[in-house]
């Protein structure tokens, strides 16, 4: 068993039979719902409910023992979800639900989230269409519900503007733009709500196990996942307080990790889901939650933009959303297939806040969070197939997010549901076997989803035009109030992300000014109100292979990218005269937000973003 001592007394005072259990068919007993867990439970690094020693052969006194050998422990469940958000959540809820409703309480259906509490690694703007959770959950908003979600603010208007550097002019948006009926909510909180939603139906969830790689049987098809080993040095050796991952075997797995996720990289590669799609296309969204004056609050108010202060070349827009008490919410997201290699997401964004739109709002008032996502952008056309022998992707980590509609949380959770009803007809009629779960590709081309998406699929690309912004302006608006998606032609993504970046000596210099501490911020600060937290003596979890090797291939060409598209301030030339080129690559893991733009944007495609020990990272609860 474990030597960690809270666990061990969890352990024994939950099944004081365990020890005698053989050492590789121990069913953990569960300590409870995460959110009650004291805090040393949820959070400590090294302290897991499920690591537990393996049997131990006798060895030659001579012989090295390396932990990293060890057997792991393994678990065996019907349903294992890779994800802890709004799909993976979903998911899981519409499962217990059919599986309770059918006497079958023993089901079981196991949630892996790398962070340390549900919620914690969660960002989006957030405006909600309400129609997935109204369905799965309907007394969600109810009076007479002790346990409704009550962080939410109804939309009561919408204003869409387009900015030059000094001026806002009024420009109507798209119809599917209309949030009529939408609420403002903070996406981390309603996803620490639907967890807490989850544990009460039966869900097994457990917070701060980073799923680290994916498993497979004999036949090629997924046997589940397995967490990563914690306790590790940066160079890879065990310290005193290694622990082994554990393995999770499940009849299904469901990947729900978001946008661009590891494994997922992993299972579309392996089973070749993109064959008959293209590429998928990203945004990056950077985010703060701001404390207003009374006075400047309106309540329900959704505001975006487009056009300053991005170049015509470049996709995004800005957003700002009254919600709460108080507070506001405003962004900018930055389409990752930007040429220009001088441009800064970030840097983009502190300057966006000092336009009249946003500094009339926000002046006198205080920052209180920050953070920064990936986004998928690709729409229809790079839907991948999302069934694979033993498992299925869903959510964001497919990427179903309607860019026109600026929402993707109802269909992430939609996506969730359809593979929770396919998954558990599957599993009652199939005693044993490998299962391929083909009626969730049915239901899914046969549902909203597929309709929406396929409705307003031209129009991001329609911004690759020769007209650039403004022929991507006036398309859109063709389509959503003319062709509706009707036409005949769909329109394709160029390139993928990376190669979509020009060389530094063949675009303009972008020089951003000197944040002013009041409205703007240097990148440091903003991190600091992440909560991220990683331990430095670990392995770094930005994998590159050769850091020389790396800037001599980026920094002749493209004299610091990573710089300036990371939002955390995890990658930095610093001057070193014993380098070839005057200059060393140096990568901060301990600043990393998680946002995944690194392995989306680097040219040559040479970082390769992993998860660290479970439970660190950002430590988001407003966003």
């Amino acid at each position: 068993m474990t030597s960690n001592p809270i666990f061990l007394s969890v352990l024994k005072h939950s099944f004081k039979s365990v020890e005698s259990l053989p050492c590789r068919s121990r069913r953990i007993p569960r300590p409870g719902p995460w959110y009650n867990r004291p805090a040393c439970y949820q959070l400590q690094k090294h302290q897991r409910a499920f690591s537990g020693s393996a049997c131990k052969r006798l060895a030659d006194v001579n012989t090295t023992f390396d932990p990293r050998q060890q057997e792991r422990e393994a678990d065996q469940v019907d349903v294992c979800i890779v994800g802890g958000g709004p799909a993976g959540l979903s998911a899981g809820i519409r499962l217990k639900q059919l599986a309770n409703e059918a006497g079958n309480e023993d089901f079981r259906v196991l949630l892996l989230e790398k962070a340390g509490e549900i919620g914690a690694h969660v960002l989006s703007g957030a405006v909600i269409e309400p129609s997935a959770i109204k369905e799965l959950l309907p007394d969600w908003l109810s009076e007479d519900n002790p346990n409704r979600f009550t962080s939410v603010t109804a939309a009561t208007g919408d204003k869409m503007r387009f900015l030059t550097k000094n001026s806002s002019i009024p420009m109507p948006a798209p119809r599917q733009m209309n949030n009529h009926g939408n609420y403002i909510i903070s996406l981390s909180q309603f996803t620490r709500w639907l967890g807490e939603r989850a544990e009460e139906i039966g869900v097994e969830v457990y917070p701060g196990f980073a799923a680290s790689e994916v498993l497979y049987k004999p036949d090629g098809s997924v046997q589940g996942v397995a967490t990563n080993d914690v306790g590790l040095s940066r160079d890879g050796s065990s310290k005193d307080t290694f622990q082994r991952g554990m393995e999770f075997h499940a009849r299904i797995t469901l990947f729900a990790e978001g946008c661009h996720g590891s494994l997922t990289k992993q299972i579309i590669k392996k089973y070749d889901l993109r064959r008959e799609s293209q590429p998928q296309t990203y945004g990056l969204g950077v985010k703060e939650v701001w404390e207003v004056l009374p006075e400047k609050f309106q309540r329900g108010q959704v505001v975006h933009s487009m056009g300053y202060p991005l170049s015509a070349d470049t996709y995004g827009g800005g957003w700002m959303y009254h919600f709460g008490e108080n507070l506001v919410s405003l962004g900018l997201v930055v389409g990752l297939d930007y040429p220009n290699p001088w441009l800064s997401p970030y840097g983009e964004f502190q300057k966006m806040k000092h336009h009249p739109l946003y500094r009339s709002v926000i002046e006198g008032g205080k920052c209180i969070a920050y953070g920064a996502r990936a986004l998928n952008e690709g729409g229809f056309q790079s839907i991948p197939k999302v069934a694979f022998p033993g498992g299925a992707l869903i959510g964001d980590t497919a990427g179903f997010l309607n860019v026109p509609k600026i929402k993707g949380i109802h269909t992430s959770m939609r996506s969730g549901m359809l593979a929770a009803e396919a998954t558990y007809s599957a599993l009652k009629d199939v005693d044993e076997g490998t299962i391929f779960l083909y009626d969730y590709e049915d239901k899914l081309r046969s549902s909203s989803i597929w309709k929406e998406l396929k409705e307003v699929r031209n129009m991001r690309p329609a911004f690759h035009s020769p007209l650039k912004l403004y022929g991507g302006i006036l398309y859109s608006g063709l389509e959503a109030y003319l062709f509706r998606g009707k036409m005949p032609w769909t329109l394709k993504h160029p390139t993928t992300d990376y190669a979509a970046t020009k060389l530094a000596d063949e675009s303009k210099k972008i020089e951003y000014p000197k944040p002013d501490g009041k409205i703007s911020f240097d990148i440091l600060t903003s991190v600091s109100r992440t909560g991220t937290n990683h331990e430095e003596d670990q392995p770094v979890h930005l994998q590159v292979e050769s850091l020389d090797k790396h800037a001599e291939m980026e920094w002749p060409r493209y004299q610091g990218i990573e710089n300036r598209f990371c939002p955390a301030g995890v990658y930095e030339y610093v001057e070193d005269q014993g380098k070839p080129l005057g200059l060393r690559f140096q990568i901060n893991a301990q600043n990393c937000i998680h946002c995944k733009t690194c392995d989306i944007k680097v040219p040559d495609q040479d970082i390769n973003w992993v998860p660290p020990q479970g439970g660190e990272g950002p430590k988001y609860s407003i966003t």
